[in-house]
């Protein structure tokens, strides 16, 4: 049993410290988007098996979002970037968003009157 209970250790000391490195790589890239856009916010979504999207909105109305292989790879990611997180991407935060005609196209352009994609 001493065996097997070691083998797990190991397995977790391993995998803790992958998830630190990969938090401290996603945090790194919100950190360098909000010195893009003149700050951020964020918010977390889970994804299921992939994983967790983080939605984030610069103060320029700039967005763009990054997928951790947790929810709390996710939390640990924003949490060093020091960025605001909201629980839910609606209200203020949502209308801080500023879309461009790449957007109207490819999400809604085909239903209020935009080109047809295809």
């Amino acid at each position: 049993m001493a065996d097997t209970k070691q083998v797990d250790e190991t397995a977790d000391t391993k995998q803790a410290a992958k998830s630190e490195r990969t938090a401290a790589r996603l945090a790194r890239r919100i950190s360098a988007f909000a010195k893009e856009h003149g700050g951020a916010e964020g918010q977390v979504a889970h994804l299921g098996e992939r994983g967790a999207r983080i939605v984030l909105v610069g103060e320029d109305g700039g967005w763009g979002d990054l997928v951790a292989p947790s929810v709390a790879v996710a939390g640990q990611a924003v949490e060093k970037a020091g960025i605001t997180v909201h629980e839910a991407f609606d209200g203020e935060f949502a209308a801080k968003v500023r879309t461009g005609p790449y957007e109207w196209t490819r999400m809604a352009g085909i239903q209020v009157g935009g080109p047809k994609n295809g």
